[in-house]
């Protein structure tokens, strides 16, 4: 692991920090590396309830480092990263909570879409500015597409604009804006920590499973997990706190450390 991202585990919160403010948090092979080998890692371990992501500087992400792409590094290799970085949240069964200020272009705003809820700050940027270089954002193009729609997500590689914090609230993309976006974020994935590690994993499952699939289809899926999550020692242990009134204590939590 480099020293491009800053890693700091806070209870069941793993706080993930993109750490090359002096590129503006620009996306090497390195950093990507960094960042897909946590996520996987954070996936596989049923200690961590949440993933808190914010940058370092003055921007949260710039996109890809161009001056890596000039100098001709791996492009199968860099592709490879791209794909699996931005690919994220269609395969991890952990809640991604961002914290947004500055920028966040190109393939910063695919890593906000790969995110499952996003605070920004007022001033924070947003766009797929990929056409201005005579490029399209290929890889980007599904996760901003399954948060916005694929006509708007359309309308945005075409034209490469950027757009506010507002607007991106209104396409969905932003949930929250925030005058302290990394400190609101952090708050959220506290409370997401907190929460049965066995209903976020099968619900988070369950998206990644259903996406695509027939109406039909996903019913049967979706009454298989929920048999599986009803005969659980969490939702026993849920519906006791519940009438008990107090906070639950999941059992699932005492369960071996790492998923297969």
């Amino acid at each position: 692991m480099s020293a491009l991202l800053e890693i700091v585990r806070e209870g069941r919160v793993l706080h993930l920090v993109l750490n090359r403010p002096d590129k503006r948090n620009a996306l090497n092979a390195d950093l990507c590396r960094d960042l897909v080998d946590s996520l996987d890692a954070a996936h596989r371990d049923r200690q961590t309830g949440a993933i808190l992501l914010t940058g370092k500087g003055r921007s949260f992400c710039a996109g890809m480092d161009l001056r890596e792409i000039e100098e001709g590094r791996n492009s199968l290799l860099i592709n490879t990263l791209h794909e699996q970085l931005f690919t994220a949240a269609m395969r991890l069964e952990i809640p991604i909570v961002a914290g947004v200020h500055g920028a966040a272009l190109g393939g910063g705003t695919g890593l906000v879409a790969n995110c499952h809820i996003v605070v920004a700050a007022p001033d924070a940027t947003f766009g797929l500015t990929e056409i201005r270089l005579g490029l399209w954002p290929f890889l980007v193009f599904r996760a901003v597409g399954a948060a916005l729609g694929e006509r708007r997500t359309i309308e945005l590689a075409l034209t490469g604009r950027t757009f506010p914090a507002a607007e991106a609230r209104e396409m969905g993309l932003v949930h929250e804006i925030a005058a302290d976006p990394s400190a609101r974020a952090a708050e959220i994935a506290r409370a997401l920590a907190e929460s049965s590690p066995t209903a976020i994993r099968s619900g988070l499952g369950f998206v990644n499973r259903a996406r695509g699939m027939s109406w039909e289809k996903a019913g049967e899926v979706a009454r298989s997990v929920r048999e599986d999550v009803f005969a659980s020692a969490d939702f026993a242990e849920g519906i006791r706190a519940f009438l008990e009134k107090r906070r639950p204590e999941w059992p699932s939590l005492g369960e071996k450390d790492a998923l297969p």
